[in-house]
């Protein structure tokens, strides 16, 4: 007998679905204590961003033929390069230098192509024999070889931490409450089967997008979790604010996740809302941060990238190489690093994805050299462990 579900009776098969590890419901936030006066934070994007969505090499003659249905209404940068539409809000940004990108980056991570395994990698800041070894993470690696580091008063709201700040130097951790949750076994089961048959993928995705319109309704219906209103709304623009409230005191380094990257059907309605969300998130920490705005440094970072070619369900699907977006009045924007390795099939990785020409974690080491002042011995053995930070690309202004 067939059973038809309606999209609020289908939430109950999310275990059948999409990952867990690109849900937008569990966003934990790590605060740590350090003694410089430059604010770093770090944005996991949970799903693996499409980087040449977000900012699309149109100057490139195999792109379009590539994105037949997802390379519409970009805005021009600067004759090569467009921005995602949805990325409109913070275009003012990139015209004043604080905001740009980082081009074909990808962690160390190859192949597998696994939301949990490119997730932990990116945060521990794994390479080489340590690739799948390290559980403690790289920022909390670089907190440990700084003198006078403490933690703020400790919050404990959520069952989940980052790995990125976990480690030996206590942090605070804070999260808002998710009314809808899924167990770690539950995550670890989904991730599992969640690729091997479209109808299953596609399906879950859907549900997905279900969950976040009956969070997003109880958001609004609930009371606030903080005081005052939150920026841009929702949970983000929650995590925003109350990110900027604690770098407006003693804190220095913030990391939390943003979800809803895994843009495997309908990307060109799924990836709008999650870089709408992304934009929203910036423009609230720049708000937030004031005056403190120009010794900031924002990194977005993902887990890899997306297939060079759009699938026949108006998607991509797991890739390689991807982009790192950054903003902040400490970094040097309006411009898009990184060696362009090209998108003709002989110069894609595995014939499928964009190639990756540096390691996304060179970039993120140059920024704590520069305002933590830790020695390239220091950031390429023992922060992120057989790394190559090649030669400054100038992001620190």
């Amino acid at each position: 007998m067939a059973v038809l579900l309606n999209r609020r009776q289908m939430i109950g098969g999310l275990a059948l679905g999409c990952s867990a590890a690109a849900s937008p419901l569990v966003t934990p936030i790590a605060f740590a204590r350090a003694p410089w006066e430059e604010r770093l934070v770090v944005l996991i994007l949970r799903g693996a961003m499409d980087g040449l969505d977000a900012v699309r090499p149109v100057g490139d003659p195999a792109f379009r033929a590539l994105r037949p249905t997802l390379s519409e209404g970009g805005l021009p940068l600067d004759g090569w390069w467009e921005l995602h539409p949805a990325l409109g809000p913070l275009l003012p940004l990139w015209q004043a230098g604080e905001f740009g990108a980082a081009h074909a980056v990808a962690t160390p991570y190859r192949d597998r192509r696994s939301h949990f395994d490119g997730q932990d990698i990116l945060e521990a800041g794994t390479g080489g024999p340590d690739l799948m070894r390290l559980r403690d993470g790289w920022l909390n690696r670089a907190l440990a070889l700084l003198p006078g580091v403490e933690a703020e008063t400790a919050f404990a709201i959520g069952r989940e931490h980052l790995l990125i700040l976990s480690g030996q130097v206590p942090v605070s951790q804070w999260s808002p409450e998710a009314r809808l949750r899924l167990s770690p076994q539950a995550r670890r089961l989904i991730e599992s089967v969640q690729h091997d048959d479209p109808l299953f993928r596609d399906a879950s995705l859907m549900a997905m997008e279900i969950v976040d319109e009956l969070a997003a309704e109880a958001e609004e219906g609930g009371q606030a979790m903080m005081a005052g209103p939150a920026a841009g709304g929702g949970p983000h623009g929650q995590l925003a604010d109350f990110a900027a409230s604690r770098l407006r005191g003693e804190t220095r380094i913030a990391s939390f996740s943003l979800g809803g990257w895994d843009t495997h059907v309908q990307q060109a309605q799924n990836l709008t809302r999650a870089l709408g969300r992304l934009a929203e998130t910036i423009l609230a920490l720049k708000d937030g941060l004031g005056p403190l705005w120009d010794r900031t440094a924002v990194l977005c970072l993902t887990e890899f990238g997306r297939t060079a070619r759009e699938n026949g369900s108006g998607g991509t699907d797991h890739g390689t190489g991807g982009a790192m977006l950054f903003a902040g009045g400490a970094l040097r924007g309006g411009r898009v690093l990184g060696d362009w390795p090209g998108l003709d099939e002989a110069d894609l990785y595995q014939g499928r994805d964009l190639m990756p020409t540096r390691d996304v974690r060179a970039h993120a080491a140059w920024v704590l050299r520069a305002f933590a002042g830790l020695s390239r011995p220091d950031l390429e053995g023992t922060v992120f462990p057989a790394l190559d930070m090649g030669s400054d690309p100038g992001l620190v202004l």
